[in-house]
């Protein structure tokens, strides 16, 4: 399973650069979401950050974030 290894990603957040480490699954998956919404990935990124809370790093919100709308379209 070439994709299990996390690998870095850079993003920018409310003007600001920073990175996440996401498998290749995951970023995939997260890309094609917000081509999905009509958004950038840091316009997504940046949504996801603001509805985290305090408790979740932004990659573990990410996978969550792309694990619920894939749940959502399976159930559709």
């Amino acid at each position: 399973m070439t994709d299990a290894r996390p690998r870095k990603r850079s993003l920018t957040l409310h003007g600001h650069r920073t990175s996440v480490s996401m498998e290749e699954a995951f970023w995939t998956a997260f890309v094609e979401m917000a081509r999905a919404e009509g958004l950038s990935i840091n316009a997504l990124a940046a949504r996801i950050d603001r509805e985290r809370g305090v408790s979740a790093g932004l990659a573990s919100a990410i996978r969550v974030a792309v694990l619920r709308h894939a749940q959502s379209l399976s159930r559709d």
